[in-house]
Formats: structure tokens, sequence, C-alpha cells
């Protein structure tokens, strides 16, 4: 019998693009249960709880297609009971399916937290040298910035929403050449493949992507 992923997104269920993607590095019968931190909440509640600044602000597409800002605090808020809901559900492995860097919340022992994962995976193939960074929003862009700086390594990040074109795209990818990375970053669990390869046919380096990244591992963890 296969194992359950439960992945606990941090806007609404469902995410088929999400489970799709994690999927294709899974074991075969490897079954997946998603729910979503702000599941039952309309759009205007969701709304009336905005970032309280750049620090708060996360970014996720709605179920209906609509992007979206998120206060991490009410994402927090109500992930507990996200997470127990999916060990109740029978998850085998759990993730927490944003990039972003959380606190300590109940239940959250053994949660696979992809910025855990992904930095350090960067970490260990760029010891040294210049790191390009692509983010889903402006408000995130100093501070996954601050959060990526270590010694030796110089960042420059910029921005790019994971629901654009090919042009964004490749002006983003453009934006970063000119400080000359060594590899470049995709740090949203909404970038999707296709972004990663256009922005390494426009950069010529090598260029990573969080979710594939983290789906690798969880690969795994699964087996």
């Amino acid at each position: 019998m296969g194992r359950t992923l439960g992945i606990a997104v941090i806007g609404q269920a469902p995410r088929d693009d999400i489970a799709a993607m994690f999927a294709r590095h899974l074991p075969a019968g490897t079954r997946i249960v998603l729910r979503g931190c702000l599941d039952g909440l309309s759009e205007a509640e969701i709304a009336a709880r905005p970032p309280a600044g750049d620090d708060d602000a996360l970014y996720t597409p709605l179920p209906s297609g609509r992007d979206v800002k998120l206060s991490k605090r009410h994402v927090v808020e109500r992930a507990p009971k996200t997470v127990a809901s999916l060990r109740r559900d029978g998850a085998d492995v759990l993730l927490f399916n944003c990039a972003g860097e959380f606190p300590p919340f109940p239940g959250d022992a053994g949660v696979v937290f992809p910025s855990r994962v992904f930095r350090a995976v960067v970490g260990g193939l760029l010891p040294r040298g210049r790191l390009g960074l692509l983010v889903p929003i402006e408000e995130q862009r100093s501070l996954l910035s601050r959060q990526w700086s270590r010694p030796a390594i110089e960042v420059t990040a910029a921005v790019l929403a994971p629901s654009a074109g090919a042009g964004e795209t490749e002006r983003a990818a453009e934006a970063l050449i000119a400080h000359r990375p060594d590899l470049i970053a995709l740090d949203c669990m909404s970038y999707t493949q296709a972004t990663k390869e256009r922005v390494r046919e426009v950069a010529r380096v090598p260029t990573l992507l969080v979710i594939s990244a983290v789906g690798r591992v969880l690969g795994e963890l699964v087996e």
C-alpha cells in the first residue's frame, strides 16, 4: 500500500497544479492529500486580513485564479488546525507548502518546510559567488535578499509574479543577468517548470526551482 503525502498550502485547496508537480517526483501509488490554511473563508474574509507590513506579506493564487497577498500571521494562526487535519487524513509525510520562513507553531514537529531544504541545497552548490533570486512580490524583495545573504554570497533579487507571461519572465531574467549571477533560484512554490526553463534559456546559468528541489527530497522521504 502506498504512503500518503499531506500538503498544507498557505491559501486554499484545491491546488491541482501543486499536487501535480509533486506527483512527478513521488513513487507510484503515493496518495496526496492537500488542505489550505484559509479553507472555508471567502475572498472578502481573506482580504479583510491584509499583510501588516512587508515582513508579513505572502503570495498565493486562490482556486479562482486570482493572485492575492496574505498575512503571514493570519496563516500561522490557522496552520495548526490544517496540519492536524492532514495528520488525521493519514499523512505519513507532511509539507508546509510555502518557501518563506515561519515561526514555530503547535503541531509542526516533523513538518517539512521548503525554505530549510532549498537554502541547504543552494548553499551546498554555491558556497561563494553571486546568487540571483526571483521572488513573487515586491514586498518580499528586501526581506528575502537579507534572509538569503551570507558571507561570501552576493544576492540580487528581481520580482516575477508566478502568473507572469513570457515577456515579463525574460525581463526579470535579464535584470538578474546584469549582475552576472553564478546561479539563479526561483523562490516561490507557485513558479513552474516552464518558468524555470525560460529563465535558464535567457540567463544561461544553472537555475533551481524550489518546488522541484523539494519534490525530489520528498520522494526520498516517501519511498
